[in-house]
Protein backbone atom coordinates (compact mmCIF):
# COMPACT_ATOMS: atom_id res chain seq x y z
CA UNK A 1 0.00 0.00 0.00
CA UNK A 2 1.43 3.46 -0.80
CA UNK A 3 2.09 5.75 2.33
CA UNK A 4 -1.31 8.32 1.05
CA UNK A 5 -3.59 5.22 1.54
CA UNK A 6 -1.76 4.24 4.92
CA UNK A 7 -1.69 7.32 6.69
CA UNK A 8 -4.39 7.93 8.79
CA UNK A 9 -6.78 11.39 8.34
CA UNK A 10 -6.55 11.94 11.82
CA UNK A 11 -4.54 10.51 14.59
CA UNK A 12 -5.15 11.26 18.27
CA UNK A 13 -2.31 9.99 20.81
CA UNK A 14 -1.93 9.77 24.29
CA UNK A 15 -5.26 12.19 24.48
CA UNK A 16 -6.53 13.05 27.57
CA UNK A 17 -9.28 15.31 29.16
CA UNK A 18 -9.47 15.46 33.31
CA UNK A 19 -12.47 16.82 35.03
CA UNK A 20 -12.81 18.21 38.81
CA UNK A 21 -14.73 14.93 39.38
CA UNK A 22 -13.70 12.27 36.62
CA UNK A 23 -10.90 11.87 33.89
CA UNK A 24 -13.52 12.06 30.86
CA UNK A 25 -10.98 10.48 28.23
CA UNK A 26 -7.68 8.76 29.56
CA UNK A 27 -4.67 8.36 27.23
CA UNK A 28 -7.17 7.85 23.97
CA UNK A 29 -5.43 6.45 20.65
CA UNK A 30 -7.45 6.21 18.06
CA UNK A 31 -6.60 6.54 14.16
CA UNK A 32 -9.14 7.25 11.48
CA UNK A 33 -8.30 6.45 7.91
CA UNK A 34 -9.51 8.21 4.78
CA UNK A 35 -12.68 7.23 3.35
CA UNK A 36 -13.59 5.23 6.02
CA UNK A 37 -16.86 5.19 8.08
CA UNK A 38 -15.93 4.66 12.06
CA UNK A 39 -18.18 4.15 15.11
CA UNK A 40 -17.30 4.95 18.37
CA UNK A 41 -19.22 3.21 20.87
CA UNK A 42 -19.48 3.25 24.48
CA UNK A 43 -22.47 3.51 26.98
CA UNK A 44 -23.28 6.96 28.60
CA UNK A 45 -20.29 8.49 30.12
CA UNK A 46 -18.15 6.29 28.20
CA UNK A 47 -16.76 9.52 26.74
CA UNK A 48 -17.46 9.69 23.43
CA UNK A 49 -18.97 13.56 23.35
CA UNK A 50 -15.72 15.00 25.23
CA UNK A 51 -13.50 12.77 22.32
CA UNK A 52 -15.78 14.47 19.58
CA UNK A 53 -15.65 17.64 21.35
CA UNK A 54 -12.11 17.24 21.40
CA UNK A 55 -11.46 16.60 17.68
CA UNK A 56 -13.81 19.51 17.15
CA UNK A 57 -12.11 22.13 19.05
CA UNK A 58 -14.81 22.95 21.26
CA UNK A 59 -12.69 22.06 24.22
CA UNK A 60 -9.31 21.42 24.80
CA UNK A 61 -6.88 18.50 25.40
CA UNK A 62 -5.29 18.52 29.17
CA UNK A 63 -2.51 16.12 27.53
CA UNK A 64 -2.05 14.37 23.87
CA UNK A 65 -1.04 14.88 20.79
CA UNK A 66 -3.16 15.14 17.37
CA UNK A 67 -2.47 14.58 13.72
CA UNK A 68 -3.96 15.59 10.50
CA UNK A 69 -2.84 13.84 7.34
CA UNK A 70 0.74 13.03 9.46
CA UNK A 71 1.11 16.57 10.29
CA UNK A 72 0.89 17.55 13.87
CA UNK A 73 -2.08 20.09 14.83
CA UNK A 74 -3.35 22.13 17.71
CA UNK A 75 -7.12 21.46 17.58
CA UNK A 76 -7.99 24.03 20.29
CA UNK A 77 -11.27 26.10 18.48
CA UNK A 78 -13.56 25.28 15.89
CA UNK A 79 -12.34 27.70 12.99
CA UNK A 80 -9.19 25.32 13.30
CA UNK A 81 -10.98 22.24 12.81
CA UNK A 82 -13.54 23.54 10.12
CA UNK A 83 -10.51 25.02 8.11
CA UNK A 84 -8.99 21.29 8.03
CA UNK A 85 -12.45 20.14 6.95
CA UNK A 86 -13.85 18.69 9.46
CA UNK A 87 -17.61 19.17 10.35
CA UNK A 88 -19.79 17.85 13.40
CA UNK A 89 -23.47 17.83 14.67
CA UNK A 90 -24.00 17.77 18.38
CA UNK A 91 -26.38 15.85 20.12
CA UNK A 92 -27.23 19.04 21.93
CA UNK A 93 -27.61 21.37 18.81
CA UNK A 94 -25.85 24.49 18.32
CA UNK A 95 -28.24 26.48 16.70
CA UNK A 96 -29.72 30.29 17.66
CA UNK A 97 -33.03 29.95 18.06
CA UNK A 98 -34.09 33.22 17.27
CA UNK A 99 -32.59 33.09 13.93
CA UNK A 100 -33.75 31.29 10.73
CA UNK A 101 -32.26 27.97 9.70
CA UNK A 102 -30.54 29.73 6.02
CA UNK A 103 -29.38 32.78 9.24
CA UNK A 104 -27.94 30.24 11.49
CA UNK A 105 -26.56 28.28 8.19
CA UNK A 106 -24.90 31.44 7.04
CA UNK A 107 -22.32 31.72 10.17
CA UNK A 108 -20.70 29.28 9.22
CA UNK A 109 -20.97 28.46 5.89
CA UNK A 110 -20.44 31.60 2.60
CA UNK A 111 -22.78 32.63 0.36
CA UNK A 112 -25.72 34.40 -0.74
CA UNK A 113 -28.47 33.36 1.46
CA UNK A 114 -31.05 33.28 -1.64
CA UNK A 115 -28.62 30.62 -2.88
CA UNK A 116 -28.19 28.97 0.52
CA UNK A 117 -31.64 28.33 0.93
CA UNK A 118 -31.50 26.97 -2.07
CA UNK A 119 -29.29 24.18 -1.50
CA UNK A 120 -30.62 23.69 2.13
CA UNK A 121 -34.34 22.96 0.04
CA UNK A 122 -32.01 20.40 -2.40
CA UNK A 123 -29.92 18.72 0.13
CA UNK A 124 -33.75 17.98 2.43
CA UNK A 125 -34.83 16.42 -0.84
CA UNK A 126 -31.91 14.62 -1.36
CA UNK A 127 -31.52 13.08 1.13
CA UNK A 128 -34.98 13.35 2.92
CA UNK A 129 -33.97 15.89 5.77
CA UNK A 130 -36.99 18.06 4.55
CA UNK A 131 -36.56 22.06 6.40
CA UNK A 132 -38.00 25.12 5.48
CA UNK A 133 -35.12 27.74 5.25
CA UNK A 134 -37.03 30.32 6.06
CA UNK A 135 -38.18 29.09 9.36
CA UNK A 136 -37.45 29.99 12.92
CA UNK A 137 -35.49 27.83 14.56
CA UNK A 138 -37.16 28.01 17.76
CA UNK A 139 -40.43 26.68 16.27
CA UNK A 140 -38.46 23.26 15.06
CA UNK A 141 -38.77 20.10 16.75
CA UNK A 142 -35.71 18.23 17.78
CA UNK A 143 -35.50 16.18 14.87
CA UNK A 144 -36.01 19.18 12.87
CA UNK A 145 -33.20 20.58 14.92
CA UNK A 146 -30.95 17.81 13.95
CA UNK A 147 -32.15 17.64 10.07
CA UNK A 148 -30.79 21.41 10.39
CA UNK A 149 -27.46 20.74 12.00
CA UNK A 150 -26.61 17.78 9.18
CA UNK A 151 -27.15 19.91 6.25
CA UNK A 152 -25.23 22.30 7.47
CA UNK A 153 -22.55 20.03 7.63
CA UNK A 154 -23.10 18.79 3.83
CA UNK A 155 -22.68 22.31 3.03
CA UNK A 156 -19.00 22.11 3.76
CA UNK A 157 -16.15 21.25 1.75
CA UNK A 158 -15.38 18.02 4.26
CA UNK A 159 -12.91 15.55 4.87
CA UNK A 160 -14.01 14.53 8.27
CA UNK A 161 -17.35 14.45 9.08
CA UNK A 162 -18.86 14.14 12.41
CA UNK A 163 -22.44 12.40 13.36
CA UNK A 164 -23.89 11.78 16.37
CA UNK A 165 -27.37 9.76 16.81
CA UNK A 166 -28.33 10.85 12.76
CA UNK A 167 -30.72 8.43 11.51
CA UNK A 168 -33.09 9.61 14.73
CA UNK A 169 -35.11 11.64 12.68
CA UNK A 170 -35.89 9.04 9.89
CA UNK A 171 -38.52 6.27 9.23
CA UNK A 172 -36.72 3.61 7.63
CA UNK A 173 -37.82 3.89 4.06
CA UNK A 174 -35.25 7.18 4.44
CA UNK A 175 -32.48 6.19 6.55
CA UNK A 176 -31.70 3.72 3.38
CA UNK A 177 -31.45 7.10 1.51
CA UNK A 178 -28.96 8.83 4.60
CA UNK A 179 -26.77 5.67 4.17
CA UNK A 180 -26.49 5.92 0.70
CA UNK A 181 -25.32 9.38 0.99
CA UNK A 182 -22.80 8.66 3.21
CA UNK A 183 -21.25 5.89 1.27
CA UNK A 184 -21.34 8.33 -1.73
CA UNK A 185 -19.40 10.64 0.93
CA UNK A 186 -17.23 7.91 1.63
CA UNK A 187 -16.72 6.89 -2.10
CA UNK A 188 -14.99 10.14 -2.28
CA UNK A 189 -12.34 9.91 0.31
CA UNK A 190 -14.74 11.37 3.22
CA UNK A 191 -13.97 10.06 6.72
CA UNK A 192 -17.12 9.54 8.97
CA UNK A 193 -16.65 9.21 12.44
CA UNK A 194 -20.21 7.87 13.22
CA UNK A 195 -21.76 7.50 17.38
CA UNK A 196 -25.40 5.72 17.35
CA UNK A 197 -26.96 3.22 19.84
CA UNK A 198 -28.42 1.63 16.96
CA UNK A 199 -26.33 -1.51 16.72
CA UNK A 200 -27.69 -2.71 13.72
CA UNK A 201 -27.08 0.49 12.14
CA UNK A 202 -23.25 0.15 12.97
CA UNK A 203 -23.10 -3.18 11.81
CA UNK A 204 -24.49 -2.30 8.15
CA UNK A 205 -22.44 0.97 7.65
CA UNK A 206 -19.38 1.29 9.93
CA UNK A 207 -15.90 -0.54 8.70
CA UNK A 208 -14.24 -0.05 12.12
CA UNK A 209 -15.94 0.07 15.09
CA UNK A 210 -13.59 1.78 18.52
CA UNK A 211 -14.56 1.08 21.91
CA UNK A 212 -15.00 3.01 25.20
CA UNK A 213 -15.53 2.11 28.59
CA UNK A 214 -14.86 4.01 31.72
CA UNK A 215 -12.98 7.43 29.16
CA UNK A 216 -10.68 4.49 27.87
CA UNK A 217 -10.15 2.40 24.58
CA UNK A 218 -10.66 -0.83 25.17
CA UNK A 219 -10.19 -2.47 21.89
CA UNK A 220 -11.32 -1.66 18.06
CA UNK A 221 -13.18 -4.36 15.84
CA UNK A 222 -14.71 -4.94 12.50
CA UNK A 223 -18.58 -4.77 13.72
CA UNK A 224 -19.48 -6.96 10.60
CA UNK A 225 -17.96 -9.65 12.57
CA UNK A 226 -20.06 -9.46 15.56
CA UNK A 227 -23.35 -9.47 16.20
CA UNK A 228 -25.43 -6.40 17.93
CA UNK A 229 -25.19 -8.40 21.52
CA UNK A 230 -21.60 -9.12 21.17
CA UNK A 231 -21.17 -5.33 20.43
CA UNK A 232 -23.37 -4.42 23.39
CA UNK A 233 -21.65 -7.03 25.62
CA UNK A 234 -17.99 -4.95 24.35
CA UNK A 235 -19.37 -1.62 25.26
CA UNK A 236 -20.60 -2.52 28.83
CA UNK A 237 -18.44 -4.94 29.71
CA UNK A 238 -21.33 -7.44 31.00
CA UNK A 239 -24.09 -9.09 29.35
CA UNK A 240 -27.10 -7.48 27.98
CA UNK A 241 -30.08 -8.61 29.85
CA UNK A 242 -33.55 -9.32 27.60
CA UNK A 243 -36.68 -7.27 28.27
CA UNK A 244 -39.30 -9.44 29.46
CA UNK A 245 -42.43 -8.52 27.68
CA UNK A 246 -45.32 -10.56 29.08
CA UNK A 247 -48.54 -10.33 26.93
CA UNK A 248 -51.19 -8.32 29.02
CA UNK A 249 -55.18 -7.26 29.59
CA UNK A 250 -55.66 -3.84 29.93
CA UNK A 251 -57.07 -3.09 33.42
CA UNK A 252 -59.72 -0.76 32.89
CA UNK A 253 -62.98 -0.07 30.63
CA UNK A 254 -62.48 3.75 30.79
CA UNK A 255 -59.92 5.01 28.86
CA UNK A 256 -57.63 7.01 31.58
CA UNK A 257 -56.63 9.61 28.66
CA UNK A 258 -59.13 10.34 26.17
CA UNK A 259 -58.84 12.78 23.78
CA UNK A 260 -61.65 13.54 21.10
CA UNK A 261 -61.63 15.56 17.53
CA UNK A 262 -58.65 17.80 18.73
CA UNK A 263 -58.33 20.14 16.53
CA UNK A 264 -55.44 23.48 16.80
CA UNK A 265 -54.60 25.87 14.33
CA UNK A 266 -50.51 26.96 15.41
CA UNK A 267 -50.00 30.43 15.19
CA UNK A 268 -46.32 30.42 14.22
CA UNK A 269 -46.32 29.73 10.16
CA UNK A 270 -43.99 27.13 10.09
CA UNK A 271 -45.78 25.12 12.68
CA UNK A 272 -48.27 21.98 12.59
CA UNK A 273 -51.96 22.11 12.75
CA UNK A 274 -53.66 19.45 15.11
CA UNK A 275 -56.65 18.02 12.50
CA UNK A 276 -59.30 16.08 14.36
CA UNK A 277 -56.88 13.99 16.95
CA UNK A 278 -58.95 10.88 18.43
CA UNK A 279 -57.09 9.20 20.64
CA UNK A 280 -57.57 6.81 24.21
CA UNK A 281 -55.35 4.95 26.34
CA UNK A 282 -56.51 2.60 28.72
CA UNK A 283 -55.05 1.51 32.15
CA UNK A 284 -52.65 -0.92 31.89
CA UNK A 285 -51.31 -0.32 28.05
CA UNK A 286 -48.71 1.60 26.35
CA UNK A 287 -50.08 3.34 23.00
CA UNK A 288 -46.95 4.72 21.18
CA UNK A 289 -47.21 7.91 18.66
CA UNK A 290 -44.54 7.00 15.75
CA UNK A 291 -43.74 9.64 13.16
CA UNK A 292 -41.40 11.59 11.03
CA UNK A 293 -40.13 14.49 13.45
CA UNK A 294 -41.99 18.15 12.32
CA UNK A 295 -45.23 16.10 11.52
CA UNK A 296 -47.26 18.01 14.71
CA UNK A 297 -45.26 15.67 17.97
CA UNK A 298 -44.42 18.70 19.32
CA UNK A 299 -48.04 20.63 19.61
CA UNK A 300 -49.75 17.58 20.39
CA UNK A 301 -47.27 17.03 23.80
CA UNK A 302 -47.26 20.37 24.86
CA UNK A 303 -51.30 20.51 24.62
CA UNK A 304 -51.43 17.00 26.85
CA UNK A 305 -48.84 17.80 29.05
CA UNK A 306 -50.81 21.09 30.18
CA UNK A 307 -48.00 23.76 28.46
CA UNK A 308 -50.19 24.98 26.26
CA UNK A 309 -53.21 26.39 26.75
CA UNK A 310 -53.28 28.84 24.18
CA UNK A 311 -56.23 27.24 22.06
CA UNK A 312 -58.96 27.55 24.48
CA UNK A 313 -60.06 23.87 23.78
CA UNK A 314 -63.75 22.79 24.42
CA UNK A 315 -63.90 21.06 27.86
CA UNK A 316 -64.41 17.89 27.04
CA UNK A 317 -61.87 17.53 24.55
CA UNK A 318 -59.36 16.18 26.94
CA UNK A 319 -60.25 14.06 29.55
CA UNK A 320 -57.70 12.53 32.57
CA UNK A 321 -58.96 9.81 34.93
CA UNK A 322 -62.47 10.73 34.26
CA UNK A 323 -61.60 14.38 34.53
CA UNK A 324 -62.03 16.97 31.95
CA UNK A 325 -58.69 18.83 31.75
CA UNK A 326 -58.35 21.00 28.56
CA UNK A 327 -57.94 24.18 30.84
CA UNK A 328 -56.20 22.71 33.49
CA UNK A 329 -52.19 23.84 33.59
CA UNK A 330 -49.44 21.23 33.97
CA UNK A 331 -49.19 21.18 37.64
CA UNK A 332 -52.77 21.28 37.70
CA UNK A 333 -52.83 17.73 35.43
CA UNK A 334 -50.23 16.79 37.78
CA UNK A 335 -52.04 16.73 40.89
CA UNK A 336 -54.33 14.51 39.14
CA UNK A 337 -51.68 11.96 38.77
CA UNK A 338 -50.59 12.43 35.38
CA UNK A 339 -46.30 12.45 34.90
CA UNK A 340 -44.48 14.26 31.72
CA UNK A 341 -40.92 13.77 30.23
CA UNK A 342 -40.23 16.10 27.48
CA UNK A 343 -38.08 15.29 24.48
CA UNK A 344 -36.21 18.56 25.73
CA UNK A 345 -33.67 17.48 28.20
CA UNK A 346 -32.16 20.82 28.81
CA UNK A 347 -33.98 23.69 29.99
CA UNK A 348 -37.34 21.61 29.77
CA UNK A 349 -36.53 18.33 31.07
CA UNK A 350 -34.54 20.11 33.94
CA UNK A 351 -32.89 23.19 34.72
CA UNK A 352 -29.07 23.20 33.63
CA UNK A 353 -27.58 24.81 36.42
CA UNK A 354 -29.55 23.45 38.99
CA UNK A 355 -28.61 20.61 40.86
CA UNK A 356 -29.86 17.31 40.57
CA UNK A 357 -31.66 17.63 43.90
CA UNK A 358 -33.22 20.47 43.11
CA UNK A 359 -34.58 19.16 39.98
CA UNK A 360 -36.50 15.87 41.96
CA UNK A 361 -37.62 18.95 43.72
CA UNK A 362 -39.49 20.75 41.23
CA UNK A 363 -41.99 17.65 40.45
CA UNK A 364 -41.46 15.43 43.19
CA UNK A 365 -42.36 17.56 45.83
CA UNK A 366 -45.29 16.52 47.61
CA UNK A 367 -43.57 13.14 47.84
CA UNK A 368 -42.91 14.19 51.54
CA UNK A 369 -40.23 16.78 50.56
CA UNK A 370 -42.13 19.69 51.93
CA UNK A 371 -43.17 20.15 55.71
CA UNK A 372 -45.28 23.66 56.16
CA UNK A 373 -43.50 25.15 53.43
CA UNK A 374 -39.85 24.46 54.36
CA UNK A 375 -37.74 22.24 52.50
CA UNK A 376 -36.77 19.13 53.51
CA UNK A 377 -33.31 18.84 52.12
CA UNK A 378 -32.86 14.74 53.59
CA UNK A 379 -35.96 13.32 52.02
CA UNK A 380 -35.03 15.53 48.70
CA UNK A 381 -31.96 14.04 49.20
CA UNK A 382 -33.13 10.33 49.71
CA UNK A 383 -35.31 10.26 46.62
CA UNK A 384 -32.64 11.56 44.06
CA UNK A 385 -30.08 9.07 45.42
CA UNK A 386 -32.23 6.09 44.77
CA UNK A 387 -33.48 7.60 41.63
CA UNK A 388 -29.38 7.64 40.71
CA UNK A 389 -28.77 4.20 41.98
CA UNK A 390 -32.16 2.65 40.73
CA UNK A 391 -31.90 4.19 36.86
CA UNK A 392 -27.51 4.09 37.09
CA UNK A 393 -26.96 7.50 36.77
CA UNK A 394 -23.59 7.92 36.22
CA UNK A 395 -22.55 11.10 38.34
CA UNK A 396 -20.97 12.61 40.46
CA UNK A 397 -24.30 12.53 43.17
CA UNK A 398 -26.86 14.58 44.24
CA UNK A 399 -25.31 17.73 43.98
CA UNK A 400 -24.08 17.16 40.57
CA UNK A 401 -25.42 20.24 38.51
CA UNK A 402 -27.70 18.82 35.89
CA UNK A 403 -25.97 20.21 32.85
CA UNK A 404 -23.08 18.25 34.19
CA UNK A 405 -24.32 14.65 32.98
CA UNK A 406 -23.60 13.31 29.31
CA UNK A 407 -27.09 13.71 27.40
CA UNK A 408 -27.94 9.95 28.09
CA UNK A 409 -27.49 10.62 31.79
CA UNK A 410 -29.34 13.24 32.56
CA UNK A 411 -32.10 11.52 30.15
CA UNK A 412 -32.07 8.28 32.74
CA UNK A 413 -32.30 10.59 35.82
CA UNK A 414 -35.58 12.70 34.27
CA UNK A 415 -37.44 8.99 33.03
CA UNK A 416 -36.48 7.66 36.80
CA UNK A 417 -37.60 10.95 38.62
CA UNK A 418 -41.14 10.56 36.88
CA UNK A 419 -41.40 7.07 37.49
CA UNK A 420 -40.52 7.04 40.47
CA UNK A 421 -43.78 9.61 41.61
CA UNK A 422 -46.10 6.37 40.16
CA UNK A 423 -48.35 8.23 37.84
CA UNK A 424 -51.90 6.71 37.20
CA UNK A 425 -50.83 8.32 33.50
CA UNK A 426 -47.32 9.11 32.17
CA UNK A 427 -46.71 10.52 28.89
CA UNK A 428 -43.23 10.12 27.52
CA UNK A 429 -41.59 11.99 24.30
CA UNK A 430 -38.65 10.46 22.89
CA UNK A 431 -38.03 8.08 26.60
CA UNK A 432 -34.52 6.85 25.45
CA UNK A 433 -33.28 9.83 23.24
CA UNK A 434 -29.55 9.48 23.23
CA UNK A 435 -29.18 6.53 25.72
CA UNK A 436 -27.27 3.49 25.65
CA UNK A 437 -28.46 0.00 24.81
CA UNK A 438 -28.35 -1.24 28.21
CA UNK A 439 -30.02 2.13 29.92
CA UNK A 440 -32.84 1.79 27.01
CA UNK A 441 -33.24 -1.95 27.79
CA UNK A 442 -33.64 -1.02 31.42
CA UNK A 443 -36.05 2.29 30.99
CA UNK A 444 -38.30 0.07 28.63
CA UNK A 445 -38.62 -2.51 30.95
CA UNK A 446 -39.51 -0.12 34.16
CA UNK A 447 -42.25 0.75 31.09
CA UNK A 448 -43.45 -2.89 31.13
CA UNK A 449 -43.28 -3.24 34.47
CA UNK A 450 -45.47 -0.12 35.54
CA UNK A 451 -47.96 -1.01 32.61
CA UNK A 452 -48.39 -4.73 34.63
CA UNK A 453 -49.49 -2.60 37.52
CA UNK A 454 -51.88 -0.95 35.60
CA UNK A 455 -50.83 2.43 34.55
CA UNK A 456 -51.50 3.92 31.22
CA UNK A 457 -48.81 4.57 29.10
CA UNK A 458 -48.24 7.28 26.21
CA UNK A 459 -45.20 7.62 24.24
CA UNK A 460 -44.35 9.43 21.21
CA UNK A 461 -41.07 7.90 19.84
CA UNK A 462 -38.86 8.04 16.38
CA UNK A 463 -37.66 4.96 17.18
CA UNK A 464 -39.73 2.03 15.55
CA UNK A 465 -37.60 -0.59 17.44
CA UNK A 466 -39.24 0.72 20.93
CA UNK A 467 -42.33 0.92 19.89
CA UNK A 468 -42.43 -2.18 18.42
CA UNK A 469 -40.58 -3.47 21.47
CA UNK A 470 -43.10 -2.06 24.23
CA UNK A 471 -46.15 -0.59 22.58
CA UNK A 472 -49.58 -2.97 22.78
CA UNK A 473 -51.07 -0.14 19.60
CA UNK A 474 -49.38 2.21 17.22
CA UNK A 475 -50.83 5.42 16.27
CA UNK A 476 -48.61 7.48 13.05
CA UNK A 477 -49.05 11.04 12.82
CA UNK A 478 -48.36 12.78 9.71
CA UNK A 479 -49.13 16.24 8.42
CA UNK A 480 -50.91 16.83 12.25
CA UNK A 481 -53.44 13.93 11.80
CA UNK A 482 -53.41 10.56 13.52
CA UNK A 483 -54.02 7.10 11.78
CA UNK A 484 -56.04 4.23 13.06
CA UNK A 485 -55.09 2.52 15.87
CA UNK A 486 -53.15 -0.60 14.70
CA UNK A 487 -52.27 -3.74 17.35
CA UNK A 488 -48.48 -3.94 16.88
CA UNK A 489 -48.83 -7.77 16.74
CA UNK A 490 -50.34 -7.10 13.62
CA UNK A 491 -48.35 -4.41 11.61
CA UNK A 492 -44.37 -4.41 10.50
CA UNK A 493 -42.01 -1.71 11.02
CA UNK A 494 -42.56 -0.78 7.34
CA UNK A 495 -46.29 -0.86 7.08
CA UNK A 496 -45.65 1.92 10.11
CA UNK A 497 -43.21 3.51 7.52
CA UNK A 498 -45.67 3.66 4.92
CA UNK A 499 -48.11 5.54 7.08
CA UNK A 500 -45.02 7.99 8.37
CA UNK A 501 -44.43 9.33 4.33
CA UNK A 502 -48.15 8.97 3.61
CA UNK A 503 -48.41 5.92 0.74
CA UNK A 504 -50.34 3.77 3.43
CA UNK A 505 -53.38 6.38 2.43
CA UNK A 506 -54.35 9.11 4.55
CA UNK A 507 -53.68 8.60 8.18
CA UNK A 508 -57.32 9.26 10.28
CA UNK A 509 -58.81 7.76 7.34
CA UNK A 510 -61.23 4.82 8.12
CA UNK A 511 -60.78 5.02 11.99
CA UNK A 512 -61.77 1.78 13.55
CA UNK A 513 -62.82 1.20 17.01
CA UNK A 514 -60.62 2.08 19.84
CA UNK A 515 -61.83 0.05 22.44
CA UNK A 516 -61.48 -3.29 20.14
CA UNK A 517 -57.91 -2.48 19.94
CA UNK A 518 -57.19 -1.68 22.89
CA UNK A 519 -58.47 -5.17 24.35
CA UNK A 520 -56.27 -7.00 21.91
CA UNK A 521 -53.18 -7.67 23.56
Amino acid sequence: MSEATTTPLLSLRKVTKRYPALIANDQIDLDVMSGSIHAVLGENGAGKSTLMKLIYGVIEADDGEFYWEGERVDLRNTATARRLGIGMVFQHFSLFETLSVVENISMTIPGNRKELAKRVLELGETFHLEVDPQASVHSLSVGERQRVEIIRCLLQDLKLLILDEPTSVLPPQHVRSLFDALRKLQSKGVSILYISHKLEEIRELCDTATILRGGKVTGAVNPNEKTARELATLMIGRNIPQIEARPHQRDTDEPVLRITKLSAQNPDPFGTHLTDIDLSVFGGEIVGIAGVSGNGQQELARIISGEDLSHNLPVSTIEMLNEPVASLNATERRKLGFSFVPEERLGRGAVPPMKLAQNSLLTAYDKGMLNRGFIRKDQVNDYTSKCIEDFDVRCSGTQASANSLSGGNLQKFIVGRELMLKPKLIFLSQPTWGVDIGAAVAIRQHLLNLRDEGIAILVISEELEELFEICDRLHVIRNGTLSPSLITADVTPDDIGEYMIGTAGAPGDAPQNEPEFANAH
